[in-house]
């Protein structure tokens, strides 16, 4: 994990995700989000055991067409504070096309990071039943890697998978559930894993509001070995709003918290403060 917006992108995408299947059963209905939704969080790194504030983020939806069709295209941004700035620059832009279905059209990650920035895109077609995705990553301006993936496993970038998996059914969960999916970034698509960590209330530690929540771990493999890179928590209501994450970057530790809401569809029954 190489940035702050890759994991709250990976915990707003991991709201409930279930098996994935092709073509027309890569459909699924919208039961979670409506256009206009606006989610905003301000970000945390702990600096020699102090907690500073970084920067925040912010994630939009909105109606919109896509070649003709009729789509959602959402907007996820991630901001580093100026002190911040000092020690490591930020400036990330998300954006994914996907149909009113929930299939994804189209995903792009512009992303300025320290003195590296990066374009990843992901172009998908279902020819003949299957999801094909073509994949391509430019660095610097110049072309860095390019990939395809074929299969009968439908295929989900960060946020177009956020969309769809926060219409999935959680209760049937038990502590320990094992969630694998397929992922696409600006090279490959690969299986990720989730793990169920049960509910849990909390308050939040910069407004001292109190939700009820779902649990989640998202772990990587480095040398065999499986380790977690982030905890998140999602509002256990219709809405599986993420509302905090806890992350173990490569250079530390680091928070998210949800600091405000607009359009949101639902009533936030989870909210209890």
């Amino acid at each position: 994990m190489k940035n702050i917006t890759r994991f709250i992108t990976l915990c707003l995408l991991t709201a409930l995700i279930g098996a994935n299947r092709v073509q027309a059963q890569c459909s699924a209905e919208n039961t979670a989000f409506d256009s206009g939704e606006t989610l905003m969080y301000d970000l945390y790194f702990n600096w020699k055991f102090v907690w500073v504030k970084a920067g925040t983020a912010s994630m939009s939806i909105r109606s919109t067409k896509h070649n003709g069709r009729p789509a959602y295209k959402a907007h996820l941004i991630t901001r580093g504070s100026t002190r911040a700035d000092k020690f490591f620059v930020m400036r990330d832009t998300l954006v994914a096309y996907i149909g009113r279905d929930l299939v994804p059209y189209l995903y792009e990650k512009r992303a300025l990071e320290g003195h590296r920035y990066s374009i990843d895109r992901a172009v998908y077609s279902y020819p003949s039943g299957q999801c094909h995705v073509e994949l391509s990553r430019k660095v610097r301006g110049k072309a860095d890697a390019t990939g395809t993936y074929t299969g009968n496993v439908c295929a989900y970038d960060m946020l177009s998978m956020m969309l769809r998996a926060r219409s999935f059914d959680a209760s049937g969960f038990k502590k320990g559930h094992r969630i694998k999916f397929m992922m696409a970034d600006g090279k490959k698509c690969e299986q990720k894993v989730i793990v169920y960590r049960g509910k849990k209330t909390f308050k939040m530690e910069n407004t001292g509001t109190k939700y009820r929540c779902l649990v989640f771990s998202f772990l990587e493999t480095e040398d065999g070995k499986e380790k977690e890179i982030v905890t998140f928590y999602i509002t256990d209501d219709k809405n599986h709003l993420p509302v905090r994450l806890d992350m173990n970057l490569n250079f530390g530790t680091a928070k998210a918290f949800l600091t405000g809401t607009r359009g949101i569809r639902h009533p936030q029954t989870s909210k209890l403060n």
